[in-house]
């Protein structure tokens, strides 16, 4: 039999350092919510491939759909001999996207190619050059994503320079302190020392910052965002990749405020596993490119967007949207009943929208002084105990909570208990 052990020499060996990874074992085969290694062991995955898989791992709705687009084509280009599932992905994702207005839809393979094609829509429509992004905001690796992105380190550190004409501003965070009206004083600094609001383009924004912490955006915010877009003719561009497809209990995150972006970039669970992204708004500002403006050779790849259908399929049929809310309900309770019944001092804050689920732990209640290292070793013993996890926050302090929808509340106690008793073991071995 292979072990983990002998693949895992051999990655040392023939794969790029600069790939970090957090588990200390090699998949073989995943179902659902679960995944097994190489040597048979079984885990409860409560990350799934970072908010990638929202209706689990191998659903054969999605595979099947999958199998079926690969005995047609696998690839044609869009841009050079078109095909329908791409056009019918667009159309429903038009229908689904927040906004009482007409839309359109283009297609790309990972997150951080959204958030490149939203920049020069945004700077093609304006003419501007500015850019708005918000701290703890991460908006992918390629240069323009570090650049709107907040986290220096690993992200950043050593890649300068940086796409110039990117402006950060405070995002309001009430765990943390930061309020609205910090962030209405440093859009006022800006506009008066900095860069005036007719010269920027676009506001690049997530409703729930994914690696920076799952700090959620406050109503008013969005509500004052929406305003100051419109006053100044700038492109709101809501950051969805994590947070869309179901993962809050709505299709998109927005859909909780009422609030419609001009733009939404999308991708992770939209794939169903698959590597898809894209941007679906406004068709005046995303037809104001022309022809040629934008694309790429994968964008859009026909069984990606085979996927990407099925997976609308069964959110519908499965009604995950409603289940996603009823998940996220009972992870909060689960994480309410931990600290009750424990003598913790470390988990300064619960938070969640939907069954985007959250602690942070801290090693000081009062201060909120993040506990990176106890962070990481709750992972390490969580994982040796059968359970994945992924952290998130500037220092890596939260844990948050990626499962699928399709699991079932016997795993999510399973995996709850699990996550308990490793931060028990793990606070026994500090003290």
């Amino acid at each position: 039999m292979t072990t983990n052990a002998e693949i895992d020499q051999r990655r040392n060996e023939s794969v790029a350092r600069a790939l970090a990874y957090s588990s200390t074992f090699v998949a073989d085969r995943a179902q659902g919510a679960e995944v097994w290694d190489v040597e048979g062991n079984r885990y409860i995955d409560f990350g799934g491939g970072i908010g990638c898989q929202n209706v689990g791992h191998g659903h054969p709705k999605v595979i099947s759909a999958i199998e079926k687009q690969s005995r047609a084509f696998t690839h044609t280009c869009f841009q050079i001999s078109p095909y329908e599932n791409y056009i019918q992905l667009a159309e429903r994702l038009n229908v689904l996207a927040p906004g009482e207005f007409r839309k359109k839809s283009l297609f790309f393979s990972a997150g951080g190619e959204a958030v490149e094609n939203a920049v020069k829509i945004a700077r093609f429509y304006t003419q501007r050059p500015g850019l708005i992004t918000f701290t703890n905001g991460y908006h992918g690796r390629s240069y323009m994503g570090m650049g709107l992105s907040a986290r220096m380190k690993p992200f950043k550190i050593g890649f300068r320079p940086f796409p110039t004409e990117i402006y950060r501003i405070p995002f309001p965070d009430k765990y943390h302190k930061i309020t609205l009206d910090d962030t209405k004083r440093a859009f006022g600094t800006l506009f008066g020392s900095e860069i005036e609001p007719t010269q920027i383009a676009a506001a690049f924004f997530e409703p729930v910052q994914g690696e920076g912490g799952y700090n959620i955006a406050e109503p008013l915010f969005l509500e004052y965002l929406r305003e100051l877009c419109d006053e100044h003719g700038i492109v709101m561009v809501a950051d969805e990749i994590q947070s869309g497809f179901g993962r809050t209990g709505k299709m998109f995150a927005m859909d909780h405020f009422g609030i419609a972006p001009d733009l939404t970039c999308i991708g992770k669970s939209m794939g169903g596993g698959l590597p898809l992204s894209g941007i679906v708004g406004r068709e005046t500002i995303i037809d104001s490119v022309p022809p040629g403006g934008l694309g790429g050779t994968f964008g859009g790849n026909p069984l990606a967007c085979a996927a990407a259908l099925s997976v609308l399929d069964v959110i519908e049929e499965e009604n995950l949207l409603e289940k996603g809310l009823k998940l996220g309900t009972l992870i909060d309770k689960h994480f309410q009943e931990m600290v009750d019944r424990n003598p913790w001092n470390c988990i300064g804050d619960i938070r969640s929208l939907g069954c985007m689920n959250a602690i942070e732990l801290v090693s000081d209640l009062k201060s909120h002084e993040p506990a990176a290292e106890l962070t990481a070793e709750i992972v390490k013993v969580a994982l040796s105990k059968g359970l994945v996890l992924v952290t998130a926050g500037p220092a890596r302090n939260v844990i948050r909570i990626l499962v699928p929808l399709s699991v079932t509340h016997e795993i999510i106690a399973e995996g709850m208990g699990i996550l308990e008793d490793s931060i028990n073991e793990t606070l026994n071995q500090v003290s």
